[in-house]
């Protein structure tokens, strides 16, 4: 009998599921065992695939050694083997279970000297077989084999990831780490012939006895998540339909024919596609966030459901967005709707616990991380031993003459591109299941520590599990922390407000100026340049063009040319007229321009005339979820005959399908830009309204686009006073506090612990405002996570002190004096404050720059003017923002410090520049640097440069061509001038995330 393993045993094995089926088929060596390493991760994918009868297996290996092969009889069997593997590994395979209806397979040189068990056989190898037949338990012996390699490339692979597995250099590799060359395909009668017949026959008289597998476990047919809720089908429809009428009233008090005829519409359909147990799980998981009062915002394709927006999965309202309703669901349709749940980054791991505690069958989804190019190089440089200059350069493409090591290592890092390495986490996504888990694979527990099954989304559609997508982001966190803050700074207001009430924001003067005027910096999704560029060029004034304007910033509809198009048909009707009849009949609202995915769906459908199964086909290669090109290849076949029977001009067919092409992996359904425009209307009321407690969530929840930086620069220019952390007044987060005063959190000093933060503020919360250092001290002694000198000498650095009015240097001197020698015992609470032995130190010189660097060094941004650490700008001709309306098509010159830089690449793979500036009276700017001047001055970190170009106007929206560009100097570091160090340079911190809760 034949064993063989996929590229799925990670770092062993060379070839991917469908190479190793038909290989097997062509040399007939069938039925298979495919025997994975250590695991069953590609046990699915090949069961999915396989056209050949095959028997999944376990090969457990130490290194290179053969421990057993485990063979489950049965799913059922199959399932302990994945239960006990994911337990075992890595350390207890040597530990053999006895599993029901699960065989092992001992190689000879390790079967037990006992008697076998009824489960237990021997394998016997080619060279093997006289040994075997002076084996007491010969009558067990089977004839197998393993076949992995094609040729020496597939070998030499194989060495080489064994290397890598095992972080040796190649010749240090032995031959108990790898597999012999020996190990080729080859046909299964030449195998035969090389063993006694004995053998051959007790080895298929074994396969033989093996129960025929249960072939549906690796297809799509049947559905493979929770079947019921309730534990009844119609138990389930019935509430469904209860949950739906009971919110019927709530959601569409004056319920119009059409609102009731779409619901019953979708009950049907929902209860055909038995999709009723997926509705209410999700149900289920959004009504344990409201009760927690978690923040959440439901997104996908789903989104265009009635049956989700009375159920409160969604906030969309499916009428009055006129959401395509086969774009959710229709007959034709294998797998439910999409439901996307967003939760605050605070609240997912709360909420994916609950999830966990309430559905017993229940695992993350995995992803499978694959070999990119430039780290096999990487990776195979240490292999072959090479020093890290060289693996640089070959990673960077630069390939030395000759060399022949070097261009087989490329040759090889070519071979191992794409195939699987490591098992990972998705990035949202869970498994509900009927079945336990391990009835499809093994599990293991990453740092989140919830399971997590060994296959990826692909495998989990192919054979028919659906994933939940639990996702985590900070808009939602910024939002819900900025209604808390309002809670103590404005009471009454924060009592008043309903920040779910998204139809008064929708309409509320200050949110829309916001967005029209490109005034959203920090609001989510509409803050970038390029949606910021987009909002002012459609003068987006309305909820609905919000939604049409979150998808055409997606790339799909610029790549096929029509984002341009869109945008003068919304500005000048009459440009409107250009439209295709038949296009502007079917999307009359986008102005006959396919936005949304559901225009695709509508364009096959109505003007093609591709049927909705069809066109489906379409909708799943749009999403890159699809991976059957040939059916894809059928449904563009289709599209053009359907094309030339309905004698549409050849150059209009292809022109729309090149639309169509372009939307591949890009386009949003209109559902799903409705819950982000949902989200933006909430965030843009938050700034309209509270501009300083919206700034401050937002730094706290590690930002959006821009850098914190930029947000306080913001908030500056609505009126507040931002200062340094303070011990007394500031907190672990930042905060604010009277008369507009924001006071930056503790949490953001650059190596600063936590923990201490934390300690910090709990200490004041129950003992009171500190008075001096020295009591800090003393107090801080006493916490939790005791004080060390360097946490001190952090805090003073910072101007956390300040309220003690003495020099900084001062400070530290103390701070040394108190705590640069022994550890200190912590003093005992007194009842009166004992006084500090005094001391006398000369006066400190103290350079006004001082605080600004250390302020650099340790928030990575200076709290004073940005301008002021820079010289050379001063008395430079700067042509401000304001005045650019009459310099258009001219060149000017301005001042500007980098805000944000985007990297990106023309048609041509040349490397060009899009940068945000703000000049020194806080006006923002954007430029674009094309290759001609990126080769001269590339835009590399953050300072004041003085730009040279053209200022353009592109439909109202002005920016600068930038021709050439010249950075200013920094003021040298004053903390170094008298060391001799010249200017050091101040090591930036890294952007920070929030603090964690």
């Amino acid at each position: 009998m034949v064993l063989s393993h996929t590229a799925y045993s990670f770092r062993f094995g060379v070839l991917e599921p469908q190479d190793v089926l038909e290989i097997a088929e062509k040399h007939g060596c069938t039925p298979l065992i495919l025997a994975e390493i250590n695991g069953t991760a590609g046990i699915l994918p090949s069961l999915h695939k396989a056209k050949i009868p095959i028997y999944p297996a376990t090969d457990l290996r130490d290194r290179g050694h053969r421990i057993a092969v485990l063979l489950p009889e049965s799913p059922w069997g199959f399932q302990h083997l994945n239960a006990w593997l994911s337990e075992a590994r890595p350390h207890r395979l040597h530990e053999l279970p006895n599993l029901p209806e699960v065989r092992i397979i001992y190689p000879l040189s390790r079967a037990p000297e006992r008697a076998l068990k009824a489960h237990e056989w021997i394998g016997v190898e080619e060279g093997e077989q006289r040994r075997a037949e002076r084996h007491p338990a010969f009558e067990r012996c089977l004839a197998w084999t393993t076949m992995a390699f094609r040729g020496n490339g597939d070998y030499n692979s194989h060495r080489l990831l064994r290397a890598m597995e095992l972080n040796t250099v190649l010749s240090k590799l032995t031959f108990d780490d790898h597999l012999p060359n020996a190990h080729r395909w080859e046909d299964m009668a030449a195998v035969a012939a090389r063993f006694s017949s004995v053998l051959w026959k007790q080895s298929q008289r074994f396969l033989a006895s093996l129960p025929p597998w249960d072939a549906q476990l690796g297809k799509g047919s049947g559905g493979k998540n929770q079947q019921t809720y309730t534990g009844s089908k119609a138990k389930d429809t019935a509430l469904l339909r209860h949950l739906c009428l009971d919110a019927l009233p709530h959601r569409y008090p004056k319920a119009s024919r059409a609102v009731t005829e779409r619901l019953e519409k979708e009950l049907q359909i929902i209860q055909e596609k038995a999709f009723t147990a997926y509705f209410l799980l999700n149900w289920d998981i959004v009504r344990y966030a409201q009760k927690q009062a978690y923040f959440y915002v439901g997104r996908g394709s789903g989104a265009n459901s009635m049956v989700a927006y009375l159920l409160k999965i969604t906030n969309v309202d499916p009428i009055e967005l006129d959401l395509y309703f086969e774009r959710f669901i229709n007959l034709y349709r294998q797998s439910p709707p999409d439901f996307d749940l967003d939760f605050s980054w605070r609240d997912r791991q709360h909420l994916t616990a609950y999830i966990f505690k309430r559905f017993p069958n229940t695992a993350l989804l995995g992803a499978c991380n694959t070999f990119q190019y430039r780290a096999v190089v990487r990776e195979l440089g240490k292999v072959f031993g090479l020093p890290k200059f060289e693996i640089d350069a070959l990673a960077d493409g630069k390939i030395p003459g000759g060399d022949e090591s070097a261009q087989r290592l490329l040759q090889y890092a070519h071979r191992l591109h794409g195939l699987p390495n490591r098992m990972s986490i998705h990035s949202g996504g869970i498994l509900i299941s009927q079945e336990p888990l391990h009835a499809f694979s093994t599990t293991f527990l990453p740092p989140k520590g919830f399971p997590t099954v060994d296959f990826d989304m692909y495998t989990a559609e192919d054979v028919g599990l659906h994933k939940f997508d639990i996702l985590g982001q900070r808009g939602l966190s910024k939002i819900s922390e900025c209604v808390e803050i309002l809670k103590e700074t404005r009471p009454a207001e924060a009592a008043q407000l309903d920040i779910h009430d998204v139809q008064r924001f929708k309409t509320d003067p200050p949110s829309l100026a916001l967005l029209k005027q490109g005034g959203a910096m920090g609001c989510f999704y509409v803050e970038s340049p390029a949606m910021r560029m987009l909002m002012h060029k459609l003068q987006t004034a309305s909820y609905l063009e919000l939604v049409a304007a979150s998808s055409v910033i997606r790339p799909g509809v610029a790549q096929s040319g029509m984002m341009r198009e869109y945008i003068e048909r919304h500005r000048d009707p009459e440009k409107r007229r250009r439209a295709h009849p038949i296009l502007l009949d079917i999307m009359p609202e986008t102005y006959g321009v396919m936005v949304y995915q559901e225009d695709v769906i509508r364009v096959a459908h109505y003007y093609a005339g591709l049927s909705l199964a069809e066109a489906d086909v379409l909708r799943r290669g749009m999403s890159g979820k699809y991976r059957s090109r040939e059916e894809f290849l059928a449904v563009e076949r289709q599209f053009f005959s359907n094309c030339r029977e309905k004698g549409y001009p050849d150059a209009d067919a292809r022109e729309i399908w090149r639309q169509i092409e372009s939307f591949a992996g890009y386009a949003f359904a209109k559902g799903h830009s409705a819950s982000y425009a949902v989200e933006s209307f909430q965030s843009l009321y938050l700034k309209a309204h509270y501009p300083l407690e919206y700034l401050v969530a937002t730094v706290n929840n590690g930002g959006g686009f821009y850098r914190a930086e930029f947000y306080l620069q913001e908030a500056r220019r609505h009126g507040a006073h931002i200062e340094a952390p303070c011990v007394n007044e500031g907190r672990t987060d930042t905060c604010i506090q009277p008369k507009n005063r924001i006071i930056l959190g503790s949490g953001r000093i650059s190596g600063m612990d936590i923990s201490v933060c934390r300690a910090l503020d709990q200490e004041r919360a129950q003992h009171g405002p500190f008075t001096s250092l020295a009591q800090f001290i003393d107090r801080m002694h006493r916490a939790e996570h005791p004080l060390s000198l360097d946490a001190l000498l952090l805090l003073i650095r910072a101007g956390a002190f300040r309220f003690t009015g003495q020099p900084k240097r001062a400070l530290l001197w103390e701070a040394h004096h108190r705590l640069g020698h022994k550890p200190q015992a912590a003093p005992s609470l007194s009842l009166f404050e004992e006084p500090v032995r005094a001391f006398s130190l000369p006066s400190l010189a103290h350079h006004a720059l001082d605080e600004a660097y250390d302020q650099l060094e340790l928030f990575g941004f200076s709290l004073g003017h940005p301008f002021d650490l820079f010289t050379g700008w001063q008395g430079k001709r700067s042509t401000s923002v304001k005045h650019w309306p009459k310099h258009i098509g001219e060149t000017i010159q301005i001042l500007g410090y980098v805000v944000a830089i985007k990297h990106s690449k023309t048609v041509k793979g040349e490397h060009m520049q899009f940068a945000t500036f703000q000049e020194h009276n806080g006006q923002i700017f954007d430029t674009v640097h094309f290759p001609p001047t990126v080769k001269r001055h590339v835009l590399k970190d953050r300072g004041v440069y003085l730009l040279t170009g053209r200022v353009q106007d592109e439909l109202g929206y002005l920016s600068l061509e930038v021709d050439d560009i010249e950075r200013c100097p920094m003021i040298a570091d004053p903390r170094y001038a008298d060391s001799g160090l010249g200017h050091p340079v101040v090591q930036i911190p890294k952007r920070r995330a929030a603090n964690p809760t």
